[in-house]
This record gives C-alpha cells, structure tokens and sequence, in this order.
C-alpha cells in the first residue's frame, strides 16, 4: 500500500491553479539568481557614478561663483566668456583640434582598413614578421619619439603645422587600428569573398561592397579610437606646434590656466573641461554599440 506525498487541496481549490513541486523549485532558483543581477546592477552604477562625478564636479564648477573669476556672484556663464575672448578664441581652438582630429580618422581608418585587408586575407613573405614588427610601435613610449619626429617634419616643411600633427598621431594609431581591423577581416566567413569573386569581382570591390559593411563595427571602433586621442592629446601639440593660433583646445586651456602672474583661473579651465569633453561623451554615446560590437568581433570568429 503506497502512501501519496501530494498535498491535499483546499476545499474549493482550482488544481490548476495550485504550484507544483517543479514550479516552486523553479521559483527558488530565481530568487538567487535575481539578487545577484540587482547586486550586478547595484555595483556598476555606483562604478557610473564614480567616474561621472569628476565630470558632474568641472561642470557645476564651471558656472558656480570663484574669487579672481569673471564669475563672481551667482550663477552664470561668466567663465566661458572668458574662455571665448581668451587669445585666438575658442572657435579658433576648437577648429584646430577638429581639423587634427577628423583628418587623424581620416587617415588611420583608411590605411588600417587597406592594412587589416591586406593581413588577413593575403599571404606574402614575412608578413606575421611585418604585423610584429608594426604592434612593436606600442612598445616604445611615443614621448621618446617626438624630437626625432620634430626633426624629420622640420626637413619636410611640415613643422608647426596641423598636417604634420595630424600625421604623428595617425602613426601613433596605426599599430591598434590595423591589428583591430586584422581581427576583424579575419571573423568574416571566407564563403562571401568567395562568393563575390566567383561572379567576377575584384579586390577591391570586395573590400568595398561585400567586406566593408561586414567590418563596419570594427572600423567605427577605430575611427573612435582615433577621435579621441587626437581630441585630447596634449604632449604631442606642446612639442610640435609653436604657433599659439595653430594650437588645439588641450593646449590652449592648459595656457589659460597660468595667464596672469602664475594665478590660475579654475572657472574658466573648468569650463574650458566641459567644452573639451562634450564632443566625446556625445560621440561615444552615440557609438557605443558599434564600439562594443567591434571588441566582440575578434571573439566570434569560426
């Protein structure tokens, strides 16, 4: 004679509607594993918020009322006219480090996407020696490379020059952005460059029309790299341009700081910081999927 470990039902009770054995193991497991994704939440906001806080600090400090300021009393924008009457202006600053920096992702997505291509999709002698030999530049502290790059741009005319800038940091780029854009070829199936060569295409129109769209996460993530490195460089201008109109934002807030007899004006290098760090919070928040979608494509190759 079998004895029955169901529970009875209560008078009236739907057995439908009565939690089975299954359904309330299954419960219990949902309850670890929710209060470890509100525990996985909880930490990385409060990560948010550690590194905004410096951001959120410049930016009510840049209208907030500081002694020997042009922001005195109240609140207000007293510190970024400052910033805008200061030498050359801040448009001129601000068109500096755009022209660098669009010309710096301009020529580090172009020669890392020709240079990715050519890595992981042809064979040629002493090529994985040659990729070596190009990820060896991030070996070398680029500081110790700029009074020979100095030397070389004055022969070549283009010392003080933003071009001449903009080609030193698309140089210190290249080593990241063309084994990024190797990786990212390399997680493309083989079959659709196949595919458009058996109906007659080319080389390049396969990098064009079939790969291109393939890497399209890959290229942004570089392009962004590039952006701001370029946007916030400092050492690289403070060697290379002499000229205090040709300089870029980093390097005109940093000469703000100490105009007058050595006091530094925190308002208006305060609000020189928002203004120089707006363009990449925009940009990266409107990127960041295609950023995170281009560090993934190397882990989804095969």
């Amino acid at each position: 004679m079998t004895t029955s470990t169901a529970a009875p039902l209560a008078a009236g009770a739907d057995p439908a509607s009565t939690p089975s054995t299954r359904d309330l193991a299954r419960r219990r497991r949902r309850r670890p594993a929710s209060l470890a994704a509100m525990g996985q939440r909880t930490f990385t906001g409060a990560l948010a918020l550690l590194f905004l806080f410096p951001m959120v600090w410049a930016a009510v400090a840049s209208v907030s009322p500081q002694g020997g300021t042009n922001q005195v009393d109240g609140v207000g924008l007293g510190n970024y006219r400052t910033l805008v009457d200061y030498q050359a202006g801040i448009w001129q600053y601000l068109a500096n480090s755009a022209f660098v920096s669009l010309l710096t992702v301009l020529l580090t997505v172009t020669v890392s996407l020709l240079g990715g291509y050519a890595f992981a999709r042809f064979d040629f002698p002493g090529k994985n020696l040659l990729f070596l030999g190009t990820l060896a530049i991030l070996m070398v502290p680029y500081a110790t490379l700029l009074i020979p790059l100095y030397v070389l741009l004055n022969d070549l005319g283009l010392q003080n020059s933003l071009v001449g800038l903009a080609l030193v940091l698309t140089m210190f780029q290249l080593p990241f952005a063309t084994f990024m854009m190797r990786i990212s070829f390399e997680a493309v199936p083989r079959e659709l460059e196949e595919a458009a060569q058996v109906d007659g295409a080319g080389s390049l129109r396969v990098l064009l029309q079939v790969l291109l769209p393939a890497v399209r996460a890959g290229l942004i993530t570089v392009g962004l790299f590039a952006f701001l490195a370029a946007w916030n460089d400092f050492i690289t201008p403070l060697i290379l341009i002499s000229d205090s109109t040709k300089v870029p934002l980093p390097l005109a807030i940093a000469n703000l700081r100490g105009q007058t007899m050595g006091i530094v004006d925190f308002g208006a290098t305060e609000a020189g910081v928002v203004v120089l760090a707006l363009p990449c919070v925009l940009i990266f928040l409107l990127l960041q999927r295609h950023y995170v979608r281009g560090f993934m494509s190397g882990a989804l190759k095969g």
